[in-house]
């Protein structure tokens, strides 16, 4: 019998998210505002220019967010989780929740982070429904599309794919005759979680540098291999993960096989919650 807190990552922001919580954590808001030069709660409750679908604001927004609902979590209902899991984004969240930086440091790391991914451009996703990850990496080579990368692993049905955005739009709606049900083209201008992201993940790196770590006091899952993070590799991990596959169906099956049996999502949404169910 195991608790696992999830926090879900960019896609999962909503106008209004975090509504309840600005004012009950009011001095670490007014350190994200000092922080990031604008106002968070103005951010998530007005969304001025559609700021908050822009992923260099989607990414601190979020990280926020799903941190002050943790520690609302962690307050109200007094429990702790066994093993923290965050999907892309959300993995800062699982690595706040274990220990590993405090809230500051960690959204100084987002802030990068949400810069580097905004900044690249030329890229695109889309989400392909009705096929495993391992049956989209076939076909797309059967198209000789070997320059396409599977992004999201995300349930036995649901794969993420990422690469340059002509050859996304041009191979993705041929899934369909391979087996796919529905092909979605994703609202993103980045080819992310793919060998694109490489220049960003280097320069990310270069970042890290100026930062130490703490030692983990929760396991916590890393995206880009399904294996626990130890101390040691927690830098090796964020850089890893801006160009790695997200490898949510193992995290979740290597979880469940290890007795974990309670999966709460913790942040606006319920994505995860039902990625979770899919996976068997």
């Amino acid at each position: 019998m195991a608790t696992v807190f999830m926090f879900p990552g960019q896609g999962s922001q909503a106008l209004g998210m975090g509504a309840e919580l600005f004012e009950r954590y009011p001095d670490l808001v007014a350190e994200a505002d000092t922080i990031l030069g604008y106002s968070m709660k103005e951010l998530c409750l007005v969304n001025p220019d559609d700021k908050l679908n822009r992923t260099d604001y989607t990414q601190p927004a979020l990280y926020t967010v799903n941190v002050l609902s943790f520690l609302a979590k962690v307050e109200d209902e007094e429990i702790r989780p066994d093993f923290v899991i965050g999907h892309s984004l959300g993995e800062y969240d699982a690595l706040y929740a274990a220990g590993a930086f405090d809230f500051a440091t960690g959204l100084k790391l987002v802030q990068k982070r949400g810069a580097l991914m905004s900044a690249a451009t030329g890229g695109g996703m889309a989400a392909i429904l009705g096929m495993d990850g391992d049956a989209v990496a076939t076909a797309l080579a059967e198209l000789g599309a070997g320059s396409i990368d599977v992004a999201n692993f995300n349930t036995p049905r649901q794969t993420v794919i990422s690469g340059l955005k002509v050859e996304i739009e041009t191979f993705a709606p041929q899934l369909k005759e391979k087996g796919a049900s529905r092909v979605v083209i994703l609202p993103v201008s980045g080819a992310f979680h793919s060998r694109y992201m490489k220049p960003a993940a280097e320069e990310f790196e270069a970042f890290l540098a100026g930062f130490s770590f703490s030692s983990l006091k929760v396991p916590c899952i890393a995206n880009c291999s399904a294996e626990p993070y130890t101390d040691e590799s927690i830098a090796l991990n964020l850089v890893r993960q801006i160009y790695s596959s997200v490898r949510w169906i193992d995290t979740v099956k290597g979880l469940r096989a290890q007795g974990a049996d309670t999966f709460v999502e913790v942040g606006p949404g319920t994505v995860l919650s039902g990625l979770a169910r899919q996976i068997t």
